[in-house]
């Protein structure tokens, strides 16, 4: 049977050596009146031109095909493939063709905007490491060339300045440091050591580690009433250490003075426990905080290059939860606060 949506090229060369076929005969019906010779010349007629249209639909239109399937794949076909792609497999029809081309074409359109996008990433992270990288080394170089054109004899200065100069290079090492980690989490040659611990106490350990820092500001830093039982968990304690650190430390720096720090835990479907850490501080933007975990990305540059850090806590913070196979969130609301969450395997 013809199929009138999607012919083949067998059933294309058939019913173009039908039409031509009836021509003939029509034509010969008008110069002869012999019905042997009219049969004759129409079985004749259909099985060249059938023969004919048959070997430049195959030979010609497939041939460009095969070209165009070429292209998509960029492969070449074994003897035996090309063999069972020409006898066994059946012959594409033109709609089909036209199918895979498009949806050839979409593939790689897709393929070209994550690259484009990649493109746009690299460009922004490059620009990000090399104003991350300048500025402490400008101020080192500017300090120490200072004390070389002579403020080494000042008593009243040169304490000051290698001093800052301390502090710069202790702002690059623990760039570089974080840069190594990161990499070193994506690409899973970190190990993650498993241990069972109370996630409350880790908590209160992170408190205490940044007392100082939340007293400067009258933060407090808390455990949420009712959740203070004690919830054990299978994870590597000081990469969650290093998480719950660079949460809270981010809560304390931008969170309002006298405002406060909450953390609550909460076991979920008995398999995971959930851990958030909320603060009332200034919040995030919806459009920041679909890249807060980005490396390098800040909500507000002035003001987070000002209160320190290299700009790659929270995505440490996600490769290390990624890591341990679950994933961390955030929700935020302009001049209400931020709670940061991600869940953690229930200590078996």
């Amino acid at each position: 049977m013809i199929s009138k949506k999607n012919p083949s090229t067998h059933q294309l060369a058939f019913i173009g050596s039908l039409s031509l076929s009836l021509l003939f005969t029509l034509f010969t019906i008008f110069v002869s009146s012999n019905w042997i010779l009219i049969l004759f010349i129409f079985l004749i007629s259909i099985i060249v031109s059938y023969a004919t249209l048959l070997y430049i639909l195959k030979f010609f239109i497939q041939r460009q095909i095969k070209l165009i399937y070429k292209l998509i794949s960029q492969t070449k076909a074994s003897k035996k493939e090309d063999f069972y792609a020409k006898n066994l497999l059946p012959q594409k029809t033109l709609d089909d063709v036209d199918k895979d081309v498009q949806e050839w074409a979409e593939h790689h359109k897709k393929e070209i905007e994550v690259l484009q996008q990649n493109e746009v990433f690299r460009k922004e992270f490059l620009q990000n490491l090399s104003h991350e990288l300048k500025t402490p080394i400008f101020s080192i170089q500017a300090y120490v060339e200072t004390l070389i054109n002579g403020a080494i004899n000042n008593p009243e200065v040169n304490l000051k300045f290698l001093n800052n100069a301390s502090r710069n290079i202790e702002r690059l090492v623990n760039l570089v440091d974080d840069l190594d980690e990161i990499s070193k989490l994506e690409s899973g040659e970190l190990k993650i050591n498993y241990h069972s611990f109370v996630i409350q106490d880790l908590a209160k350990e992170v408190f205490e580690s940044l007392d100082i820092k939340s007293k400067e500001k009258d933060i407090v830093c808390s455990i949420k009433n009712g959740c203070e039982s004690p919830l054990f968990v299978h994870a590597d304690k000081e990469k969650i250490r290093q998480v719950l650190t660079n949460i809270i430390d981010n809560a304390i720096k931008y969170g309002k003075t006298k405002g406060s720090v909450e953390t609550s835990f909460y076991k979920v479907e008995g398999k995971n426990i959930l851990v958030e850490i909320s603060d009332d501080g200034y919040g995030i933007a919806e459009e920041q905080r679909l890249r807060i975990f980005e490396r390098f990305y800040r909500t507000d540059s002035a003001r987070s290059r000002k209160v320190g850090g290299s700009g790659l806590g929270l995505a440490i913070c996600k490769h290390i939860i990624e890591a341990h196979h679950h994933n961390i969130h955030v929700r935020s609301k302009v001049d209400v606060g931020t709670t940061f969450g991600f869940s953690l395997d229930a200590s078996k």
